[in-house]
């Protein structure tokens, strides 16, 4: 029997909390409600959940304190992060998602869109089944290993910065626009912004260091990885 996914719920408001965790066990998933940062960071050191639902408020330390710090911890910065927002504007979305925050919800929401994210997080999260070799442009990203390197240098990137470059390799110089990578990268995208792939090719970039003139914008059309590549299958 396959276990339910264990979302960690941070949250401080009781009544919302609560009917998080209603519709939560109701879609089969498994909450952990905490009510600020101190008990969310205990949960967390005692159990890693499969998702985080954090809000942006907490009463002792702000969501995008927790996201931050969470994303820079080994152990924690895979661990997919769901915001819970009142903050509707681009900048405050963008600044959570700058943060390490995988997608965002603003308040108020209904319960069927909270959990299509949850799952869509959670889909995406699941590792590509691929033993895919694809290199060029001085870069090498081993599908089987998970793992990217620079002229031999390792590089570190998050799985979906790490599943954008997969994709942009494998079809290189072809321009792919934002809804082209919203399909193709995060699958079910209804309720993903196309701002949010502009963040992780941002994020994306940070990562390849030098290498980061491969991933190229094409003005008013997307992007392109500019260099050609080799895929190998073993």
């Amino acid at each position: 029997m396959t276990p339910q996914p264990r979302i960690l719920v941070v949250e401080d408001e009781p009544a919302i909390a609560e009917l998080i965790a209603i519709n939560l066990r109701h879609g089969g998933l498994l909450p952990v409600c905490t009510g600020d940062g101190a008990r969310a960071q205990r949960e967390l050191d005692a159990v890693l959940p499969d998702l985080i639902l954090l809000d942006w408020m907490l009463p002792d330390v702000s969501g995008l304190e927790l996201a931050r710090r969470w994303r820079a911890h080994p152990r924690s910065k895979s661990v997919p992060i769901l915001m819970l927002t009142a903050r509707g504007d681009e900048p405050d979305k963008v600044a959570g998602l700058d943060a390490g925050a995988d997608d965002y919800i603003t308040k108020p929401f209904s319960t069927q869109e909270l959990l299509a994210r949850i799952r869509a997080v959670l889909r995406r999260r699941a590792p590509e089944q691929t033993c895919d070799v694809v290199a060029g442009g001085g870069l090498l990203l081993d599908g089987a290993t998970v793992r990217v390197s620079w002229r031999g240098d390792a590089l570190r990137l998050g799985p979906t910065e790490f599943r954008l470059l997969h994709y942009l390799m494998k079809h290189p110089e072809r321009v792919h626009s934002r809804a082209q990578l919203l399909d193709k990268i995060w699958g079910d995208h209804v309720y993903i912004e196309e701002r949010t792939v502009d963040v992780h090719i941002k994020r994306l970039r940070e990562a390849l260091g030098d290498a980061a003139v491969l991933v190229q914008t094409v003005r008013g059309a997307g992007y392109r990885f500019a260099a050609p590549t080799e895929v190998r299958i073993g």
